[in-house]
């Protein structure tokens, strides 16, 4: 006999119905349903609540493609396969160039000043958990990006801690639509 999985992939009809709304809405946005959606929904509230503030961070003041940069930088390194091949994809779809997406999954430098500054912050706000230093905090400022944005990192940073450590204790599996991303870090 065989013990039930401890995050099973819900579907729809299976999720506990708090979670049911959140995962329409997904698979009416990506056109199918994640496994790793289907496996969260065991939680509706963290699922929710990630998918919450992803929605708060997108819609902040970086741009698109810093905000790539933030999340695969917090994916790499903490070891998310599915939300490094999703935001991998992503920058593909961009148009960011093989060569940043390659740097990035092989956490190496940037060749964009700017972008690289942003890998170097959020890896600094990682490593001091926020005590970055008026040197570090004013490289980053000289790059363009403002004192929001700061702060955006560390929203993103949250965001992502969020989503890759879920996608680790529940062992999201990568879904088919996303096999030409995929990394083994």
């Amino acid at each position: 006999m065989t013990a039930e999985p401890v995050f099973p992939v819900h579907t729809i009809e299976s999720a506990p119905p708090a979670a049911r709304r959140t995962m329409t809405a997904v698979q009416d946005h990506w056109g199918y349903l994640p496994s790793a959606v289907g496996r969260l929904a065991t939680s509706p509230r963290t699922l929710d609540g990630f998918l919450k503030l992803n929605g708060i961070f997108e819609g902040g003041s970086l741009d698109p493609l810093a905000r790539e940069v933030l999340v695969l930088t917090v994916a790499t390194r903490n070891g998310c396969h599915v939300c490094v091949a999703i935001h991998s994809q992503r920058l593909d779809g961009m148009n960011a160039g093989q060569d940043l997406i390659a740097a990035l999954r092989d956490r190496k430098p940037l060749d964009d000043p700017r972008l690289e500054a942003m890998r170097q912050f959020v890896n600094r706000v990682l490593d001091t958990t926020g005590d970055v230093g008026d040197e570090a905090l004013q490289a980053f400022l000289a790059h363009g990006y403002t004192p929001e944005q700061a702060l955006e990192v560390v929203l993103g940073i949250g965001t992502y801690t969020l989503s890759t450590f879920a996608n680790r204790l529940i062992g999201a599996q990568l879904d088919a639509p996303l096999a030409d991303y995929a990394w083994e870090g």
